[in-house]
């Protein structure tokens, strides 16, 4: 999941309670009964294994398929967020059965914040947008991050675009001035000293 630091997917955690192992069974008492020749010393006897249930064996599959997808995920907002990531990932794990941890969630926190001006923000927009779908199953906070940057992207074209009219205007009445000028200069005999002055006073 990914995290905005100006947010983050979390994988699905499942609820597996009471993931304890089974307690190996007592050893049964020796018979008394039985000749010497046939009791079982110490260092005879045969290392107690503690077997899962096949309930338990499958709890064990899934959680290795997620912690594959969840890390799979996590390094896919990495590999796609290059500069944009503020650290490496982050976990929640789930123990199984075997007492082994398995990761069922995770984030990755990156920059959101705009750019200096509109004309930067709208990269980064797009590449905090690819980021968050980086990975083949975006989770809702990827998406709600990538909805953010595209909501960023159209505010910076909004101002970018209201930066090059009002620049557009600045030049057009400078240059209607010049063309004033210039006719001044053109229809009267006096044009040398009108012109002069004008130039002077521009």
């Amino acid at each position: 999941m990914v995290q905005s630091t100006g947010n983050s997917t979390t994988g699905k955690s499942l609820g597996f309670e009471n993931l304890a192992r089974f307690a190996p069974q007592p050893s049964k008492p020796q018979d008394a009964a039985k000749p010497a020749s046939e009791v079982v010393r110490p260092a005879e006897t045969v290392k107690e294994t503690v077997e899962l249930t096949p309930e338990q064996q499958q709890q064990i599959r899934e959680l290795k398929q997620i912690d594959i997808r969840v890390r799979a995920h996590e390094q896919a907002h990495i590999a796609v967020g290059a500069d944009l990531v503020r650290g490496g990932p982050s976990y929640s794990y789930e123990t199984g059965p075997d007492n082994r941890q398995y990761a069922v969630s995770g984030e990755v926190s990156i920059d959101t914040s705009p750019g200096r001006t509109p004309a930067d923000t709208i990269p980064k927009a797009q590449h905090i947008r690819a980021t968050a779908l980086a990975p083949a199953d975006p989770s809702p906070q990827d998406r709600s991050v990538a909805a953010q940057a595209g909501q960023l992207e159209q505010q910076a074209r909004r101002e970018l675009a209201a930066q090059q009219q009002e620049e557009a205007a600045t030049v057009a009445q400078d240059g209607g001035s010049t063309k004033f000028y210039r006719g001044v200069e053109r229809s009267n005999s006096g044009a040398e000293l009108v012109g002069g002055r004008l130039d002077s006073f521009a």
